[in-house]
């Protein structure tokens, strides 16, 4: 965001310019009888408030308010009115970003602004409380009552349309990782092909149930966009859907000419269409979380980073690097860490996880994009690698094991030096899928590790060389 708790001017001049600016957008909407078709400063200022909630101070506030009094004070002749309209703008902004930001307090969720429940009561709220205090300023003393419910209806329909529609994805927005988006495909537009179709399917039929006809397909966007992208798409269509039954283009009743009524009817309808395609997204968003942390527990060793063995599993299908070339062979490393339980009794329990964690992070950093390291359990850990020769297999597990023999790995005021032990397998997987050659060579490079360990530790054992030991 552009605000910080420390510029203190910088935020009241921000906060200045965009009321003054969006102030300006909803008055060149302004429609007959002084009536807003759209009124988007409410819902800004109040996402606003809401992202930076160090700016929910009075002095903001007074800022807001009285950029919006300056603006009336040259452009209109509403006299007292103007503060009254004005500080039921106010009402809405203030009650909307504090009941937001009280559900924050109570929610662990990362979108729980976004909930669709807490959105929509807060709308609700602001918007109810907003238009009682707007319909008593803008009707006077002496107006009667139908004038007055007639303007609520009109002032409640678009507060809480408009926040419903905008608040989602403006709480959400935010500036795209171009580098980090997907490959375009043309089935991707799909559900907004269907979202543009079902529009002017709208238009063509009419009446008052062509204002449900996108919610399939703002649904389909739900389940296959982005959460702030399915925000912004229902956006555009609820706004869209309302401007063209403001305009008589979607003609809801064909008989009787668009009243007050009829366009509180008709925001209302969209607005609460519009909340579906959110509760939607927001579930499937919350689903592909818990997938991805449970698929993170499952294939991540919880405590060095690395691959679990089933995550290994899963790598070797699709991020192996240089797979299937001519000649290449596949590279198992099987690595043991040498007197690791000497550590846990000495040390305790904790120094141990400590030294995993740093070796795995040795191993990671030497192995780099040549291949995947993961967990097998305790102090036994495996590399995989594609190589052009064993010799070269061999060189990546020598510089492992004298990395790590020249590591000092540090536990509170204790240095440590730990040495590793290495089997070490290569084969050419030719017929053989991945997985396969990999478990073969799994249960070679143990045979192998073992043969290290009988003669001294601290070595890399392989086929080619039935006992190579460099010591340092």
């Amino acid at each position: 965001m552009f605000c910080s708790p420390e510029k203190r001017l910088a935020n009241a001049v921000s906060i200045f310019v965009i009321t003054t600016l969006f102030y300006f957008f909803g008055a060149s909407l302004r429609l007959i009888d002084e009536l807003s078709l759209f009124w988007p400063l409410n819902a800004v200022l109040a996402a606003v408030f809401v992202r930076c909630p160090f700016l929910n101070r009075p002095v903001y506030y007074f800022v807001c308010y009285s950029a919006m009094v300056v603006y009336d004070a040259f452009t209109t002749n509403w006299g007292w009115q103007s503060a009254i309209i004005n500080l039921s703008n106010m009402v809405f902004i203030i009650v909307v970003a504090r009941l937001l930001l009280r559900y924050s307090r109570t929610q662990d969720e990362s979108n729980w602004a976004l909930n669709a429940f807490n959105l929509f009561y807060a709308c609700l709220i602001g918007a109810i409380l907003s238009s009682l205090l707007g319909s008593m300023g803008s009707t006077g003393p002496s107006s009667d009552y139908r004038q007055f419910i007639s303007l609520f209806a009109d002032w409640f329909s678009e507060q809480f349309s408009t926040g419903v529609l905008m608040m989602p994805f403006l709480l959400m927005a935010k500036w795209p990782q171009w580098s980090k988006l997907p490959a375009f495909h043309l089935s991707k537009i799909y559900p907004l092909v269907a979202v543009v179709v079902s529009v002017m399917a709208s238009v063509v039929i009419g009446g008052a149930g062509s204002l449900a006809f996108p919610l399939p397909a703002l649904i389909w966007c739900a389940i296959r966009y982005p959460l702030p992208i399915t925000a912004l798409i229902t956006f555009l269509t609820g706004g869209t859907e309302i401007i063209l039954v403001a305009n008589s283009i979607v003609v809801i009743h064909h008989n009787v000419p668009l009243v007050v009524t009829e366009m509180f009817s008709a925001r209302l309808g969209i607005a609460t269409m519009a909340i579906c395609p959110l509760i939607v997204s927001v579930s499937v968003d919350a689903i592909n979380r818990l997938i991805q942390q449970t698929s993170l527990r499952a294939d991540y060793d919880y405590l060095t980073g690395v691959y679990s063995r089933s995550g290994l599993y899963e790598a070797l299908k699709t991020n192996m690097p240089t797979k299937h070339l001519p000649n290449q062979k596949l590279c198992v490393m099987l690595l043991d860490i040498d007197y690791f339980k000497r550590i846990n009794d000495s040390y305790g329990h904790e120094c141990g996880d400590v030294v995993l964690a740093a070796f795995a992070e040795q191993l990671r950093k030497v192995v780099g994009d040549e291949g995947l390291v993961a967990r097998l359990g305790g102090e036994e850990f495996v590399v995989a690698c594609s190589t052009c020769t064993e010799e070269k297999g061999l060189a990546i597990a020598e510089k492992i094991r004298q990395t790590v023999e020249l590591t000092a790995f540090r536990y509170q005021q204790q240095t440590l030096f730990i040495t590793v032990s290495i089997g070490l397998a290569t084969v050419t997987p030719e017929k053989q899928t991945l997985l396969d050659a990999f478990n073969s060579l799994l249960a070679e490079a143990d045979k192998y590790l073992y043969l290290s360990k009988r003669n001294g530790r601290n070595q890399t054992s392989t086929a080619s060389y039935k006992e190579l030991a460099l010591n340092s």
